[in-house]
């Protein structure tokens, strides 16, 4: 479907850090909240290999999106631990839980004109991710890419008093949407601007995990920055 994000290696890399940094160290009492859960297949893909037996409440602004992620959720007697709505987290009032998680829109351009209107990410791409980080949930979790001015929610992540707690990274190819003229074209500016770090066909997606800050915490983020901006 046209009007569903489809990229199976970058959900693949999101259900592995679900897993890997969330669902496998939750209690059960921990509660999950995800900003756009898409078609539900990463999350459903995790618990699927995972013991979590708490409760996900997931938002998604896409119908097409939202009704299929509700059939795969049924399909797999799910609903009981993954609730998804069809509505806006910075809408809602804000469900209590200990971790927010999300593969945010992250493509950068000069407006929302483009193939998937909803992956547009705000002029550098980072707008919506940052303002996830303003939420105020303890941990979060978050797919960060680094042609998205990955420097600004870095800053931003400290101005909020999280810490990098853990990361991974994965080399991803410029794909269908990203590839779009439009949104490559302002890439390319952003490059040129240090504010886009990639090559002409590889880029770097990174799950972060952030923790609100304890003084004898340790903080990857410089490690992280290293990284993010190495292409």
């Amino acid at each position: 479907m046209k009007d569903i994000f489809f990229c199976p290696e970058e959900s693949n890399f999101y259900s592995n850090c679900l897993e890997t940094f969330v669902l496998k160290n939750c209690s059960h009492s921990d509660s999950i909240v995800e900003f756009g859960s898409g078609d539900g297949s990463p999350m459903i893909n995790s618990l699927l290999k995972t013991k979590f037996d708490a409760v996900i409440h997931g938002f998604e602004l896409n119908t097409s999106a939202w009704k299929l992620a509700n059939s795969k959720i049924d399909e797999y007697n799910l609903a009981h631990k993954y609730k998804i709505y069809n509505s806006c987290l910075f809408n809602s009032s804000k469900p209590q839980a200990e971790y927010l998680v999300a593969n945010p829109p992250y493509l950068p351009a000069s407006d929302p004109d483009i193939y998937m209107p909803l992956l547009f990410g705000g002029v550098d791409g980072a707008t919506v991710t940052n303002n996830l980080l303003s939420l105020g949930y303890k941990n979060v979790l978050l797919l960060v890419s680094s042609f998205s001015n990955p420097i600004s929610t870095i800053k931003r992540a400290e101005e909020k008093n999280y810490f990098v707690q853990k990361f991974m990274v994965l080399p991803l190819r410029f794909g269908y949407y990203s590839s779009e003229p439009k949104v490559k074209k302002h890439i390319e500016s952003l490059r040129k601007k240090k504010m886009a770090f990639c090559s002409t066909n590889y880029y770097f997606l990174a799950g972060v995990l952030f923790k609100k800050c304890q003084e004898s915490a340790i903080n990857l983020s410089n490690e992280l920055v290293k990284v993010m901006t190495s292409l």
